[in-house]
């Protein structure tokens, strides 16, 4: 899976369009990349969380060769199916960077609550409310960092690597994107409970992993 992800940074920045910001885009995917094999020894996952993770980091990749703003998804529909995105669905916008937020609440929900259990030591239902609020709680750091760079960057810069598009509403959205997913996501993790027949209120005990 770490050899997937490298190569996908690599061809990401094969005739990069916008190289000036490329590290800020792909530099904490390659730092990640460079700790993994520490932190899955140290806090290991199941191959279905570790899949989920690698996941959205491809779609964050592919968006960050774009730097998410200019993610040529139209073009590619009407070249498979004739149609574009935006005009079948009436976007105003490059809509990309807020199917990544909803990514984010969709894949990254199950590992969070996998790690509050197996080493959080947290009982089921406690994990999944863990993984809702760490979704928004990292949405927010998030939100705020970009907040920062466009204080301390260049405006050109911060324009790009914020991609607001012009919305001023941009943070809320995204980070309402992202609870949807959780939200999702727990429904999806809940329902597949019930059909094993396992507890899934607060109280209950966590699973044998």
């Amino acid at each position: 899976m770490i050899v997937l992800l490298v190569a996908a940074i690599v061809a990401a920045n094969v005739d990069q369009p916008y190289p000036e910001l490329a590290p800020l885009q792909h530099g904490p995917t390659a730092l990640l990349i460079l700790v993994s094999p520490w932190l899955l020894r140290r806090w290991p996952l199941s191959n279905g969380s570790v899949a989920c993770v690698l996941l959205f980091l491809l779609l964050h990749t592919l968006g960050g060769r774009y730097i998410y703003s200019y993610v040529p998804y139209d073009i590619w529909a009407r070249a498979i199916s004739g149609h574009d995105i935006s005009g079948t669905f009436g976007l105003a916008r490059n809509g990309y960077d807020r199917l990544v937020h909803f990514a984010f609440g969709a894949l990254l929900t199950a590992p969070f609550a996998e790690a509050a259990r197996r080493h959080g030591v947290m009982r089921t239902g406690w994990s999944l409310v863990f993984a809702f609020v760490s979704v928004g709680f990292v949405g927010a750091v998030y939100e705020i960092f970009e907040w920062l760079l466009s204080v301390v960057a260049a405006g050109q810069t911060a324009d790009w690597y914020n991609g607001q598009q012009g919305d001023m509403w941009d943070p809320q959205k995204d980070m309402a994107a992202a609870q949807i997913g959780s939200v999702l996501a727990l429904v999806w993790l809940l329902s597949t409970r019930q059909g094993e027949g396992k507890a899934i209120s607060p109280h209950a005990h966590s699973s044998k992993e």
